[in-house]
């Protein structure tokens, strides 16, 4: 038997390579097999079963991070095991885009998963206000990250549950999720002061509610993302001129096309921290903008046509 020493542990977009008796053969050959592994990725380990997925569980048992994103063959099974099992260690579970898992079945396990810092069930359908309403006061207080992007039937109310029970919350993206409301980033801002880290995408908010929202929580924004979010424009830039000139470093105003030069250029001159801005989509923006800002350290990405360029610029995702 072969006994991996290793700490972390990063297999990403194995697809077929790692089916589970590859696993069997090599990584989970016995339990404590790993003895000492604490954070694994197998991100789009297509082959990967639920089986296997428990011979994993039974060699690391210290594992605390675990990213199954995109395993398409596991099941609500296999995370339900995954939870029961390993819920005094695990802090970080990444289950996007799996599509056979179901959230109020995995709910209940989940719910003893007592130390839960990361979840990620982006474009999971089955998540709903339900699902957020009774997982969230259970393992909130110690939650720093959530993902529920393309989460579509989440509304308002998973917000207000979010707000009013993860005050250590640093990192939210709830992008695609077509039904927020404005009061939504009311509950945020009320409850989640920490936020570092915002992504929004595809939403009916309006200026006014955005504006709103950075002026009282927009101090520790480092990245903000409101991406084809239609209503943005001046109030939001003068509220991110005027809150987020110190921290914030990322930001994304793709397709805000209310966006004038005369606002971003007050964006970019006021944020000196700022080291990207994502203008894809903007048609408006002319070299008012683009020649007349004085932030040369600022890198703008998304005009000029230079489309495969942008995406394999680092920062673009």
């Amino acid at each position: 038997m072969v006994v991996l020493m290793a700490l972390e542990l990063q297999l990403d977009l194995c697809g077929r390579c790692l089916p589970d008796y590859i696993l069997r053969a090599s990584l989970a050959s016995a339990p404590n097999s790993l003895p000492s592994l604490t954070k694994l990725s197998l991100k789009g380990a297509y082959s990967l079963s639920d089986d296997g997925l428990a011979a994993i569980i039974s060699s690391a048992p210290l594992l605390s991070s675990l990213n199954l994103c995109q395993c398409s063959l596991l099941t609500s099974e296999g995370i339900t095991y995954l939870a029961d099992n390993q819920g005094p260690a695990l802090r970080e579970l990444y289950i996007d885009n799996c599509q056979n898992v179901s959230a109020m079945s995995i709910l209940p396990s989940l719910k003893k998963v007592k130390c839960l810092e990361v979840l990620s069930m982006a474009g999971i359908p089955s998540v709903s206000d339900k699902f957020v309403r009774e997982l969230i006061p259970v393992c909130g207080s110690t939650i720093k990250e959530l993902n529920f992007a393309g989460c579509s039937k989440l509304t308002a109310s998973a917000i207000k549950i979010i707000g009013e029970n993860c005050p250590q919350l640093l990192v939210l993206d709830i992008r695609n999720l077509t039904r927020l409301k404005d009061v939504a980033l009311g509950h945020l801002a009320n409850g989640c002061r920490a936020i570092n880290r915002l992504l929004l995408r595809r939403s009916s908010l309006s200026d006014e509610a955005i504006a709103a929202f950075v002026e009282a929580s927009g101090t520790k924004l480092i990245e903000l993302s409101l991406n084809n979010i239609d209503k943005v424009g001046h109030q939001t830039a003068t509220a991110i001129s005027r809150r987020c000139f110190m921290c914030l470093q990322k930001l994304d105003l793709s397709f805000c096309r209310r966006m004038s030069d005369q606002a971003l250029g007050l964006v970019v001159e006021s944020c000196s921290s700022l080291k990207t801005i994502k203008l894809f989509g903007c048609t408006q923006v002319t070299d008012l903008f683009l020649k007349g800002h004085s932030n040369s350290s600022v890198e703008i990405i998304g005009l000029g046509g230079n489309i495969l360029g942008d995406i394999q610029n680092r920062h673009f995702l």
